[in-house]
């Protein structure tokens, strides 16, 4: 076993044989590409299902924001590990970056997801509605917000659902929250998904600490929801898709809203941003996705269904994609940045094909990228059709 110093999570890692599994373009692509990266590590074994402990409160006591800080993690389970996630300008998840001495961490680049502290961090600013937890695992430890402390040497005895556990010697390198009866939740490692564990008091355990959660508790997901944060001033929500469409309700300030689904639909210009994608709420009225905190597409939101497909502009023709995590890109290259994101199969407009950087994944290997109308490129392994599009000119 070796152990890898890192800036916000490191942690005891064991040489493991890759699997070869269909994965989404986003994920699965910069793992196996022409041009000689090296392969990164698949995601570590999970239990099986009826072995494996449930993510949620698993014992009595905790404080209503413990509770929910607990729920807040357990809600990304199965989200990707990603080396700096989740340490962007606002809590949630974000594409890490190479740490640059393992392999299995040279595609965090094209992980939407977190490291141990940003996991960590996620799911206090969740629970309590402010940002308590902004830095490394080692500046959690630390944090001035701690109610209570415990010792490597109390074990896990002592703590409620919601404390934090920390591993180190001198410096600490990982944090994962309790969940009571003897398991935790954590992102692991790079290759790996945020995950249910037994918890580890043996080797650097530096003991745990209870955050000071004081303050109102926001309200949880209403119909089965997912809670996003909104920015911006006097903010309308429709009854379609469309600023055309009735309003029905002005959010004047920042706020949370639950959002159900979200699909392509008119596209918008505002705040200097351009989207066309909208958001569905849990009382049926809609939200352009430019006043919703995070990437374009937001993440694990399902297509609302139905989606129409959207006229293509001028010369373009639509397709559709069929895998799930797809990323565009500004360049037709897995390594240039990141456009737009689908969590789902949609409708694309294309406009030119071209033959670019070659790509292997879902069992597929192409040279052939997609100009989209927007200027970004996808993939042609996600699209519907043959390697080379029918009909659609070379760029």
């Amino acid at each position: 076993m070796t152990h890898r110093q890192r800036r916000k999570c490191t942690v005891t890692t064991t040489i493991r044989t890759p699997r070869v599994a269909g994965r989404s373009l986003a994920a699965l692509a910069a793992l196996a590409l022409s041009v000689a990266l090296p392969a990164a590590a698949h995601a570590a074994p999970e239990g099986p299902a009826s072995t494996q402990a449930a993510c949620d409160v698993l014992a009595p006591g905790a404080s209503a924001t413990a509770e929910a800080s607990v729920r807040a993690a357990c809600s990304q389970l199965g989200v990707w590990y990603s080396w700096g996630g989740g340490h962007g300008a606002t809590p949630g998840p974000t594409y890490g970056y190479y740490d640059g001495s393992d392999p299995a961490s040279l595609h965090d680049d094209e992980r939407l997801g977190f490291d141990c502290s940003g996991l960590a961090r996620y799911a206090y600013a969740r629970a309590t509605g402010r940002d308590l937890l902004s830095g490394t695992a080692d500046d959690q430890f630390h944090t001035p917000d701690a109610a209570a402390r415990f010792s490597a040497a109390q074990g896990s005895a002592p703590l409620l659902p919601g404390d934090l556990m920390f591993w180190g010697s001198g410096h600490i390198h990982h944090v994962a929250v309790y969940l009571g009866a003897g398991q935790m939740v954590e992102a692991y490692q790079s290759g790996t998904h945020v995950r249910v564990t037994p918890v580890r008091t043996g080797g650097d355990y530096a003991g745990a600490v209870r955050i000071d959660g004081s303050g109102t508790v926001p309200p949880p997901p209403a119909n089965g929801g997912t809670t996003f944060e909104t920015w911006g001033t006097d903010v309308h929500t429709h009854s379609a898709p469309s600023v055309h469409a009735s309003v029905t309700g002005t959010l004047p300030g920042p706020t949370q809203v639950s959002v159900t689904c979200q699909q392509h639909a008119e596209t918008v210009t505002a705040e200097g941003y351009t989207n066309d994608l909208w958001s569905r709420l849990t009382d049926g009225s809609w939200l352009t996705n430019i006043y919703v905190k995070g990437p374009a597409s937001l993440p694990g939101v399902p297509d609302c269904g139905g989606t129409p497909t959207p006229p293509p502009n001028g010369s373009s023709q639509p397709f559709q994609t069929w895998t799930t995590d797809v990323r565009t890109h500004s360049q037709p290259n897995v390594n240039s940045p990141a456009v737009d994101y689908f969590p789902q199969p949609t409708t694309v407009n294309v406009v030119c094909q071209a033959h670019a950087q070659q790509v292997t994944a879902d069992g597929y290997t192409n040279d052939a990228w997609s100009r989209l109308t927007d200027g970004s490129w996808i993939s042609n392994i996600s699209i519907q059709g043959p390697a080379w599009l029918p009909g659609v000119p070379t760029c």
